[in-house]
């Protein structure tokens, strides 16, 4: 699976995208991910399956849905800045299965 995530400028999300690459790698996914600003998303939304999007910028999550065409989610407050990675990988498999 391909996510892509995306936040105010990519930094805060860099760091939960290392925590999900090892979580990932350490419980066998195939996973493969990437974070961006919100300025960026546009340009390589067409590469993955799906788009989590940071609590700082989920009022964005239904035009970026619209201009992507991907199933977008955004991340819970809670499970972002506690990086806890097993309800996001929740959150990836429902944003797939839309």
């Amino acid at each position: 699976m391909k996510v892509l995530l995306v936040c105010a400028g990519g930094m805060s999300t860099s760091i939960l995208m290392k925590k999900l690459e090892s979580y990932a790698a350490a419980n066998d996914i195939d996973f493969e991910i990437a974070a961006v600003g919100l300025s960026a998303y546009k340009d390589i939304a067409q590469d993955y399956d799906c788009i989590l999007v940071g609590p700082q910028v989920g009022y964005q999550s239904d035009i970026i849905a619209k201009e992507s065409g991907l199933n977008v989610e955004v991340i819970p407050p809670q499970d972002y800045g506690l990086a806890r990675c097993e309800n996001i990988f929740k959150l990836i498999d429902k944003t797939l299965a839309k």
